[in-house]
C-alpha cells in the first residue's frame, strides 16, 4: 500500500473576507510528483501557503507524514523536510551562488553540507561554474537553477514548486523538467503548480484541477492531458 506523505483535508482559507480556498481535499503519496494546474487566481499559491503557514486554513486539516501541521509556525514545517521553490525565484542577489546554497542548508545536518552542495553542482553543473558569481547578475534560468538548488540543500523529503518555469526561454525550461524527473527517479516526492500544463501533466503521475478555489478534477498526469475540457481551457484546445 502507497504511503501517503502530505493530503489537505476539506481545507479552506480566506485573505480577509474573501475565500481563496473552498474545502478543498487532496493527496500527495511518497515518492509521486503531484501536479496542480489552474488559471490565474484559481488559488495555486494560495494552496502552496496553506502548506507552509501563510496563511493558514480557517477550516480542515492538513497532515504531513502522518502529523497534523495545520497549524504549525512556517520555521517547524521546514525543518519537518519539506522545502518550497517560490515564485519568481528570490534568490539573494547580492550573495554569491555559493553563498545562496548555504542559506539553504540552514536547516541541514551540518556534517553533510559537502556531500549536499556537491549534489546540488551535479544536478546543476552550471551553477558550479558560477558559484563565485553574484545570484543577481545572473539569467532567469540561471536563478531559477540556483532557487531549486538552494531548496534541495535542506535535504526535503518533500520538494514544493510554484511554478518553476515561467518566464524562462522552452530550452531552460525543459533542462529544469528533466532535472524535476531526476529528482522524482531518486526518490523524492514533488509537488509541482505549473501554469505550463502541458509539461507538468507529461511529467506527473497524478494532477489535480484548481478553478476558483475548488478542486474540479483530479485523475492520472496522462489521462488530464487527453481529457478536452482539460485540453480546451488549459492546453490551447
Amino acid at each position: 500500500m502507497e504511503k501517503v506523505m502530505l493530503s489537505f483535508d476539506k481545507v479552506s482559507a480566506h485573505y480577509g473576507k474573501i475565500q481563496a480556498l473552498h474545502e478543498v481535499s487532496l493527496h500527495i503519496n511518497q515518492g509521486e510528483i503531484v501536479t496542480l494546474i489552474g488559471a490565474n487566481g484559481a488559488g495555486k499559491t494560495t494552496l502552496l501557503g496553506t502548506l507552509c503557514g501563510d496563511p493558514r486554513a480557517s477550516s480542515g486539516r492538513v497532515v504531513f507524514d502522518d502529523k497534523d501541521i495545520t497549524d504549525w509556525q512556517t520555521a517547524k514545517i521546514m525543518r519537518e523536510a519539506v522545502a518550497i521553490v517560490p515564485e519568481g525565484r528570490r534568490v539573494f542577489s547580492r550573495m554569491t551562488v555559493e553563498e545562496n546554497l548555504a542559506m539553504g542548508g540552514f536547516f541541514a545536518e551540518r556534517d553533510r553540507f559537502q556531500e549536499r552542495i556537491k549534489w546540488v553542482y551535479e544536478l546543476f553543473p552550471r551553477l558550479h561554474e558560477r558559484r563565485i558569481q553574484r545570484a543577481g547578475t545572473m539569467s532567469g534560468g540561471e536563478q531559477q537553477m540556483l532557487a531549486i538548488g538552494r531548496a534541495l540543500m535542506s535535504q526535503p523529503r518533500l520538494l514544493l514548486l510554484d511554478e518553476p518555469s515561467l518566464g524562462l526561454a522552452p530550452i531552460i525550461i525543459q533542462q529544469i523538467f528533466n532535472t524535476i524527473e531526476q529528482l522524482r527517479e531518486q526518490g523524492m516526492t514533488i509537488f509541482l503548480v505549473e501554469q505550463n500544463a502541458n509539461q507538468a501533466l507529461k511529467l506527473a503521475d497524478r494532477g489535480y484541477v484548481l478553478e476558483n478555489g475548488h478542486v474540479v478534477l483530479e485523475d492520472t498526469g496522462a489521462r488530464l492531458l487527453a481529457n478536452e475540457a482539460v485540453r480546451s481551457a488549459y492546453l490551447g484546445g
